[in-house]
Formats: C-alpha cells, sequence, structure tokens
C-alpha cells in the first residue's frame, strides 16, 4: 500500500487494505452461498463503481447465479448531485427472480432508494443490497444492506472502484482523503 497518493488535486491517505478487503468479499461470497443454495439469484452490479466488487464477489459464489449491469450516477467531484440519470438501463425479466444489487458504496442512499424502487417494480421474488462500503451516519434514506463489506464513517474514499472524477478505480487498496 502506498503512504499517500494525488489524484488531480487532491491527496488520499491508505484507509483500508487490499488484504482486508479480499478477506471481507470472501466472508460475503460466503454468506451469499448459504443465504441463495438452489435460488439462482441474479447480481446485478452498479456500474461503474461496483465492477471490481462483482467480479472478485463472483469468484467466492458457488451457487449458480447470473450476472447483469445497471448504471446511474449521482457523484460530480467528491459530492453527491442528488440527481440521479438512469444512463444504462435494466432489460432482464425479474419478476419471480431473486436479485441482489451489488453497489460500490451506499452513502446518502438515494441512489440505492432510485434502484430499490425500479428494481421493485419488476416484481422480483427478493431483493437484497451488497456493498463494499456502507456510510450510515450519511444516510437521508431508510436504508439497509444485507451484505456490508465495511461500514465507515462519512468522509470521501476511492480506490478499490470508487473515483475521484474518473480516476483512482485501478487502486487495489482504499483511500480517504487527507484531511
Amino acid at each position: 500500500m502506498q503512504s499517500e497518493v494525488t489524484i488531480h488535486d487532491k491527496t488520499f491517505v491508505p484507509f483500508i487494505s487490499a488484504e482486508k478487503i479480499q478477506e471481507r468479499v470472501k466472508e460475503l461470497g460466503a454468506e451469499i452461498n448459504k443465504d441463495y443454495l438452489d435460488k439462482r439469484p441474479l447480481l446485478i452490479a452498479v456500474l461503474n463503481g461496483s465492477a471490481i466488487f462483482m467480479a472478485d464477489l463472483l469468484r467466492h459464489i458457488h451457487t449458480a447465479c447470473e450476472i447483469a449491469f445497471i448504471r446511474v450516477s449521482s457523484y460530480q467531484g467528491t459530492e453527491s448531485s442528488g440527481k440521479l440519470k438512469n444512463i444504462l438501463g435494466l432489460t432482464d425479466d425479474l419478476n419471480g427472480r431473486h436479485v441482489i444489487l451489488v453497489e460500490d458504496i451506499i452513502d446518502t442512499g438515494d441512489t440505492a432508494k432510485y434502484l430499490i424502487d425500479e428494481i421493485n417494480s419488476k416484481n422480483p421474488a427478493s431483493l437484497r443490497f451488497a456493498t463494499i462500503l456502507f456510510k450510515p451516519a450519511a444516510l437521508r434514506q431508510d436504508i439497509k444492506p444485507e451484505y456490508v463489506g465495511f461500514e465507515i464513517d462519512p468522509a470521501f474514499v476511492v480506490g478499490y472502484g470508487l473515483d475521484y472524477d474518473g480516476l483512482g478505480r485501478n487502486l487495489a487498496d482504499i483511500y480517504v482523503l487527507k484531511s
């Protein structure tokens, strides 16, 4: 892990190591295997941020499953704009399916609430959330993901799929904005 990284005009310091992330992702995969044995869930990755988490999580899911992708955005720089744009829609038939939404981070909960409403309108048998990071103190919506990698305080983070204006997603570790 680098001691700090600079992206654009901001400096970030180490927060969660790649080793801790991988250990936790393996545990989340084991939980999903147990909960979805013989249910063939559909995991829907919320792009772009969850792509790395989704790929790692799938390596630990041994029950039959399928994957799909949706893309929504609410961030501009280091702040959530609060305005959601459905950029890439979901075309899968979700009626009667067990769905797990895979997110990189649940912050305000606005995106999660939007996705819950969208997915529920398609009549799934069940809907759960998996997220690598969860910021309960930042929530504006009544959201509680079932599969959480790490609960963190409100802070801006990059790495492991999370970005700052498009950069930093490729960092294996998670870094926090230096104060």
